[in-house]
This record gives C-alpha cells, structure tokens and sequence, in this order.
C-alpha cells in the first residue's frame, strides 16, 4: 500500500516578535524564531536533560554530567529548590550538595550550558512544590502578585544572584535560559511580574520559559514576554485511580504540543472560561522540558516502563517539530533530608501522592545512582543526528499524513515528513505502550518528490529515513537506513531493525549495505558507514571523536575515554576510514554480598512509617555485609517498599514496581547494614506478575 501525505503548510518565520535573546561579550547571539531558535546565525536544537545537583552528592557530579555529554545532552537543566537552601527562615544553605555555583562551573567544565529553574514554586515531587515550609505559615497568598509574597520572591532571587552572577550567557557564561515559575496555567501578569523582578535582580539571560500545559486552549502567558516549553509522559502515575490508563497520544503524530495530564494532580480542573484566550502556539517554536525519559513511581501507580515506551515518544515529537528536546528527568537523583522534615512530596504534607523518603530514580536514562538504562542509548540515536543535521532540520515543517489515526487503531500505519519542499525526513512509530500493533507490511511512503521502496513495519521499531538529503556534493534520495551523524564526508546510519538498508542516489547509484563496522562504501568522494542497530546503541562521539563500545557504555572524563561499568572493555576508534580496535584496562573487584535476619536492631530507625503506607504492614530485617566498593549491589526483594539503614541512619528506599533494585557497594561496603522490607499487600496499579516464593 502507497501512503502519502496532504499539502505542505506554508507556514510565515516571525523574528524579533518576542522579548528574547541576547548576545555574548564574543558577539555571539541567541534568538528565538517562531520556528525554531538561532546560535550564531544559525538554526540551533538543543538537547536538554533535568539533572538536580541537589539530589546527587556533589563528589560524583563532574563524571554524571560527562556520562549525559556522552548521551548526546547539550543543556543541561536543573530546579533551584527553595526548600533546600532556606529550610530555615533567612537561614540560606548554598553549600556542599547545594552549591548551585559550583554545579554551573562544572557544567562549564564539561561543556554544557544550563537552564535554572528558579521557581518559586517547582513542583519536582519535592516538599511542598518546593516552597519552606515557613513560607506556608504565612498569612498572605502565594504564587500571586501579594507584595508580601513578591518581597519574598525578590530576596529568593536576589539568592540566587549572588550564588551565579557572571555566570550568564551575557557575561561568557553558560547560563542561556530561565524557567519562571512552573505549571502556572492562568496568572500572566504574574508569570510577567516574576521576570521583571528576576531582571531587576540580574538574573539575565536570552531565554525565559514557563510551562504551557495544563489548560484547554494552553496556560495564558505573559504571550511576547516567555517562551512556552511542553512534555509528554508515557504513563501518569499520579492518576488517583488503580486502573490501566488509555492509548496514550504521545505515540500519535498529532502535531499536539498541549498535554493537559501534566500535573493534573495539583492543578485546578476547571473550564478555561474566557473564551478569548488561546495560546497563540503559531509565535513560538515547538519547544520542550519534561519529554519523560522515565517515569517515577508512586505509592498508588507503579509502572514498569520499557526503553522502547521512551525512544519512541522523542521520536515521534521530533516528527512532529519538537525542535529544543527536553527531558525530565534524564538523571536520577536522591533526595535530601532537611534538619526539620523530609523533602519529598507526600500525603502526609497536603498532596495527593506518596513518593519514597529519598529514591528519585525516575526509571530514565541514567539511573539514581548514573546507571546507564537502555533508553539512554537509544535516544542517543536521536541526539547524534540532531547535533549534526539541526541546520537542515530546524526549518523543516511538520506534513501530516494523507490519512489520520485514530487513537484505538492498532492496525494503520503511524508516520509524519517535516521537509523543507525539496528535502527531509519521513518518521514512522509502530510502538504503544502495553498494546502490541499488528504488523504493517509492503508499506511504500511516497513524499511527493521520492517513493521509498517498499518495507515491511513490524513488531516494536520506531525510526524515519531521509530523502533529497545532500551529502557533501552528493545527493541522497532515499535510505531505509536511519542517519546518524557525520565525521567530515563519512555519514554513519544504523539499519533499521527488520528493514533492508537500502541508498540510492541522484547519480543513479543504488547500493545495499550488509551492516557492520566494515560496511564503508564510496559515492563520488562520500562514504557510507551502515551500522547495525545493536552497534549504533553504543555509538558516542566524545569530544568530536566517533567510538563504538563493544557492548559497553563509553564517556569521557578529562581527557580519558571510560566505561560506565566497571572491568576491562574494548572498543572501536573510527580513524577517518576504518575502525581500528582500541582495549581498556579498568581495575574492577565485584561486591559480595550476604543477608543475615535479626530480630532485634542496634537502633532506631527514624523513618518507618514509609515502610506502613495504607495501613500496618509486617516488617523483615536483614543485616547486610558487603564486600569492596566498586559496582552494585542487587536487592532481589519482593515486597511492598524497601529501606536501607547505614549507621543508623536512612541512605536509600525503593517501592517494588518489578525491577530488581540495584545499590552502589560504596554505599554500603564495611558500614553497618540493615535492610527492611514491608509486606505486599494488593492496594496499588502494577504492572509485573507476582514473583515466586
């Protein structure tokens, strides 16, 4: 069957529309189109990730961000807790763990500019959306234009002023970005007065973003004054209910950038009622900050998310436009304890969900503890190709297909082109959580200018393919192979799994690749490198050089190239024509482990209650010995919730979703150990069987 696609919208580049951009003291500039953003003059897609230096020990921060530099993130993004650096009223803590300054220089270190999420209130699943709880005892209202509330604001600022002065895009810095504020759906003005009072503090950067869901026709904004920036989850554990949510619509090309489930736990559920308003999306590029890289979980709703349930959700906003790609949370982290409470979200505290006492893995791309999960490999498909081709791919407009699907359609094709009129990409998604589609098979897309050859679409692949694309002198008419990134006239694609790669040329050249690291061909001075799918999973360009791992996750961390696991690793150096075999000697010593039960504990634990959520539940203590620093620990529990004490006190928790918990030795090696576990009971959604006794 031939699919096709309905006319290419022509769609009108606004410039200088909007309160945005700046320049950097080299003359450098970043501004904002309603299409896409600009660096130096030219079309520019970052790569963003949520990574919080206050819920990840400031020891391990330069080695975590290299790791998320080696997964293709250019921009880093990261909440400003209030909570944490003045728990205390006037008592401000910046230090350690809460060094913001010393976060943003390392991120300079490492080569990634930042977005600060200054809040005030950032949700976060953090205490009280990250407000002290002093500022709640407070008798003025909150997150409005209060002048108590706004005087405030402006000491919290003018905090942060003090901690990053200089350390703006304007002075050199790597500061290009500021969320104001976060899931404020219906106060402009005060959206408008936070930005006043961040400027009049000197917190100064090209771009200013608020979130701009939550709302029928999208949350009302300050309109010339913020950029609005979106999300997509694949799941939404914080429904109150226990039940399988719908086919989600993020699997969908829709061209939606409005998710109006965000945050529907917190946010009123009201009818906009000013029938006027509607976010004028045609002003702003399609921009995003919480594409879930994960998901975390709740006590309530504990999904088990497969790396394909991410992939392709990335995938299918990028077909749909998404031209600044934001993950939430891309790193995991631990959250902190305070002198007075907890700082995690909770019932207990007025909200509608329990999270753990300190676990905020998130399931994404790199775990709590910079574990390397299969959808950061994945989705570096996607950065790579994005850092290379973002020129040519930002201009390009969103084309729907010839025919829409409907959202309980397993059987029809799911596929979306942007191009420029002459050049561009066709995407297609055969991936919906939990549903298995059928099967699509002698499928031949044609764009209006080229017909692919005809593929067959099956089981779970999401992936697009290029036409008209040039390639250093040559032009490329089609590929059913994805690209990847280039390296001078060398182009590197991965085949599709289950698709035969197929180039052909303007020249009439027509060429079938047997993918591997030996598969360069010639074209008129270029040359194709097809690698295959497993291959490309472990491509990463480290500080402009191309390196595959044989099965190992490579980074690059002052200057020496490492693997994320421990022990010897070899890898693959591409030299400009070949591949040339390269070996690593790492010095690994596997952890043991062994449980021993108790009956009685040396201590008092402090913070049981967490193992008893929704009613008393029988607790089993273990003493944990465990051998050697490097490497993790695995927790093969099955029960409700699990903490872990050392020396007395609580150093990580986890409630059982179906994924065995794995715990860094170093945590634990030569320290008391105590591990408690609570019953299962069946009071919450799952999606794993229940394991044997």
């Amino acid at each position: 069957m031939t699919y096709t696609f309905k006319a290419i919208p022509q769609l009108q580049l606004l410039r200088n529309h909007l309160d945005l951009g700046g320049s950097n003291p080299a003359g450098e500039k970043i501004e904002v189109t309603s299409l896409y953003l600009e660096r130096g003059g030219k079309p520019h897609i970052p790569v963003m990730g949520e990574f919080h230096y206050s819920r990840c020990d400031r020891g391990d921060w330069h080695d975590e961000l290299c790791k998320m530099k080696a997964g293709g993130i250019t921009l880093v993004s990261t909440y400003v807790f209030w909570i944490y650096h003045e728990e205390i009223e006037g008592v401000f803590d910046f230090s350690s763990d809460n060094d913001l300054r010393a976060f943003i220089e390392t991120c300079r270190k490492v080569g990634l500019d930042v977005v600060i999420r200054i809040g005030p209130w950032a949700h976060g699943e953090c205490r009280n959306g990250g407000f002290p709880d002093w500022l709640l005892e407070k008798p003025y209202k909150l997150r409005e234009n209060d002048l108590e509330y706004l005087a405030q604001v402006r000491t919290w600022y003018a905090k942060i002023f003090e901690q990053v002065q200089g350390l703006f895009y304007k002075d050199g810095g790597n500061i290009i970005a500021v969320q104001l504020e976060n899931e404020l759906t219906d106060q402009p003005d005060h959206l408008a007065k936070l930005k006043e009072i961040a400027i009049e503090c000197g917190i100064i950067a090209p771009i200013y973003t608020v979130t701009g869901w939550n709302a029928v026709e999208g949350a009302r904004i300050p309109v010339d004054e913020v950029l609005p920036v979106f999300g997509g989850y694949c799941e939404a554990p914080w429904e109150e209910h226990l039940d399988p949510l719908p086919p989600s619509p993020h699997y969908f090309f829709t061209g939606m950038r409005n998710d109006t489930g965000i945050g529907a736990d917190l946010l009123p559920q009201v009818v906009d009622t000013d029938s006027k308003w509607r976010l004028p999306y045609e002003r702003y590029p399609f921009a995003t900050c919480e594409l879930g890289s994960g998901i975390q979980v709740t006590h309530h709703r504990r999904p088990l998310i497969k790396p394909m349930d991410i992939y392709s959700i990335s995938l299918v906003k990028i077909g749909d436009g998404n031209n600044l790609i934001g993950y939430y949370m891309y790193h995991g982290g631990t959250n902190q304890i305070g002198r007075r409470s907890t700082f995690q979200e909770s019932k207990a505290t007025g909200y509608p969900n329990d999270y753990p006492i300190l676990s905020y893995d998130f399931q994404c791309a790199l775990s709590e503890y910079g574990e390397v999960r299969e959808q950061y490999r994945l989705l570096n498909l996607l950065h790579l190709f994005v850092q290379d081709f973002q020129e040519a791919l930002a201009p390009m407009v969103r084309v729907e297909a010839a025919h829409a699907v409907g959202r309980n359609d397993t059987t029809s094709l799911r596929y979306a082109m942007r191009t420029d009129g002459h050049s561009g990409f066709v995407f297609v998604n055969h991936v919906q959580r939990l549903t298995e589609l059928a099967d699509v098979r002698e499928v031949v897309i044609d764009t209006g200018s080229i017909a692919f050859p005809e593929i067959d679409v099956c089981g779970e692949v999401s992936f697009f393919m290029p036409f008209g694309m040039e390639l250093s002198g040559v032009v490329l008419d089609y590929a059913t192979a994805q690209p990847l990134c280039r390296a001078g006239n060398t182009y590197f694609f991965a085949q599709i799994p289950g698709i035969t790669p197929e180039y052909r040329f303007d020249n009439g050249q027509k060429t079938i690749a047997e993918a591997g690291l030996e598969s360069a061909v010639q074209v008129e001075g270029t040359t194709i490198v097809t690698l295959t799918w497993d291959q490309a999973r472990y491509l990463r360009r480290l500080d402009g050089e191309l390196v595959v791992g044989d099965g190992c996750d490579l980074y690059k961390t002052d200057g020496e190239i490492r693997s994320v696991a421990g022990g010897d690793i070899r890898y693959w150096h591409w030299k400009g024509a070949r591949f040339d075999s390269k070996s690593i000697r790492q010095a690994y010593t596997a952890p043991i482990v062994t449980y021993e039960a108790v009956t009685e504990l040396p201590f008092e634990p402090k913070h049981t209650e967490e193992l008893h959520i929704g009613g008393e539940r029988r607790v089993d203590w273990q003493k944990l010995s465990v051998t050697e620093t490097q490497g993790m620990i695995d927790i093969d529990y099955y029960g409700d919730a699990a903490q872990i004490y050392v020396d007395g006190e609580l150093a990580a928790d986890s409630y059982y979703y179906g994924a065995t918990w794995r715990v860094p030795a170093k945590l634990l090696a030569g320290k008391a150990c105590y591990l408690a576990v609570s019953e299962m009971r069946d009071d919450f959604y799952k999606e794993f069987e229940r394991k044997a006794n």
